[in-house]
């Protein structure tokens, strides 16, 4: 028996409301919607009309099969999650500019098309969003390349005449593709990851030297693309050397990173944490160390499954990005424990940001699984601190394993005193601040 047409529209509707983008807050929702939709009425606009030359045809399906071959690249590596970086721009570009304005809006999607099909799916409002961040700011890019140069919307074949000016449009035009690609996904970056640090996004020293090589390089393509097509085939080693720069960064970085929670993973953040005390201790700097361990983890595992136990993990790590400063070090340390470091931080202002940080997570709903409708996780922690000590020998240098023992213990009186607090080691005392905001002190050793 056929359903009814009614049944057929609430199974829609229900398929509708399951899409991820709703999980996002309201206004990122309409700010995606919103660029959609100008993509697409962009898109509707430059289709008016548009024509192309054999000469100009040839240059697209030239610059189309060099996409090919980086995705196929791309695919022999792995892309990357979260934040993509790669050299496609330095097909794309030449497109933009010397082609009508409605190629610089399609090929994004004819290239993420192809990411989705050959790499790796990602849910689809992440393609189709990027496809319109990367067209709209294309469309721009040749907007300001044509005004710049005052020729028309068709491949610009004569830049002889003029071709330091014609060099320095093209350059223009590729920092309006990069400012206005940056604009539209900034929003969309806090919006889903409000703890993601734009300066580290966008002002990292390897971030900086791989976009200005990926730049320069597109600008060079553009510019030989113009006089000869035989420009593009020697282009293309360059690229692949580019590519192989990028990911050798990415790699890099992946090895000091845990991949579950995005922190550095132990051993590195061990090796740094160490450079940073004895820094501290050279220049008679205060410096704290806390450990965070995630409450009953086990029985979050048990009652929610290893899947929602990860997204807890996950929720805290960001939850540290909003307390701690760009050059304070975070660190997976093992398990459902953490180990952060505080330069320039005294003993006082340690425990305060401790405490604000457990009482952050203790009301902080973690959702258990995908559906937006299911049941929120309530987890706790409790959180050791120590601070370097006055008292401390400071010639042995041994201070960094003085003070994860002195973390460790106070961490452990948290445990012992009922979970949920946090408590802080000094040269003389521990001091347990429980969740009411109450305080209790104890006499331990001198060190």
């Amino acid at each position: 028996m056929r359903p009814r047409p009614r049944n057929r529209v609430h199974a829609s509707a229900a398929v509708v409301r399951a899409w991820p983008v709703w999980e996002n807050p309201r206004w990122l929702v309409v700010f995606i919607v919103a660029v959609v939709a100008a993509y697409t009425m962009a898109i509707a606009a430059t289709a008016r009309g548009a024509s192309l030359s054999s000469h100009g045809l040839l240059l697209l399906v030239f610059l189309l099969l060099c996409i090919v071959a980086t995705v196929e690249l791309t695919k022999r590596a792995g892309e990357n999650a979260g934040l993509i970086r790669d050299v496609y721009a330095v097909w794309e570009l030449p497109i933009a500019l010397l082609l009508p304005p409605v190629y610089a809006l399609l090929v994004p999607i004819f290239r993420l098309w192809l990411c989705q099909w050959r790499i790796r799916r990602t849910p689809l409002h992440r393609r189709v969003f990027t496809a319109a961040i990367l067209g709209l700011s294309y469309g721009s890019a040749s907007l300001a390349f044509h005004g710049l140069t005052s020729t028309r919307f068709e491949l610009a074949a004569s830049p002889r005449a003029h071709a330091s000016l014609w060099i320095l449009a093209v350059a223009a035009a590729a920092l309006v593709q990069w400012a206005v690609n940056t604009a539209l996904l900034l929003p969309a970056i806090k919006g889903s990851e409000p703890a993601t640090s734009v300066r580290e996004m966008l002002l990292a020293p390897e971030r900086v030297r791989n976009d200005v090589a990926e730049i320069c390089v597109a600008i060079l393509v553009t510019f030989g693309s113009a006089f000869t097509l035989l420009a593009i085939v020697f282009a293309l080693p360059f690229v692949t050397l580019l590519q192989r720069s990028l990911r050798h960064a990415q790699l890099l970085n992946a090895s000091r990173i845990d991949s579950k929670t995005g922190l550095l993973n132990a051993g590195t953040w061990e090796r740094e944490a160490a450079s940073e005390v004895a820094r501290a201790v050279r220049t008679r700097t205060p410096l704290a160390l806390m450990l965070v361990d995630l409450d009953h983890f086990k029985a979050v595992n048990d009652s929610y499954g290893h899947l929602a136990g990860d997204k807890a993990l996950r929720a805290i790590s960001r939850t540290f990005k909003i307390f701690l400063r760009d050059y304070d070090l975070a660190g997976r340390f093992g398990g459902e424990e953490f180990a952060l470091l505080l330069p320039q931080t005294g003993a006082a202002d340690a425990q305060r940001i401790a405490e604000r940080m457990r009482a952050h997570i203790g009301q902080m709903p973690i959702a258990a699984g995908d559906d937006p409708a299911a049941e929120a996780m309530q987890v706790t922690v409790s959180i050791g601190v120590a601070a370097l000590g006055t008292t401390w020998n400071r010639g042995t240098g041994s201070q960094l394993t003085d003070l994860l023992a002195a973390a460790d213990t106070a961490l452990y009186r948290a445990k012992g005193g009922g979970r949920d607090r946090v408590c802080m080691v000094t040269d003389t005392a521990a001091v347990a601040v429980t969740a009411d905001g109450s305080a209790a002190e104890d006499q331990v050793p001198s060190r």
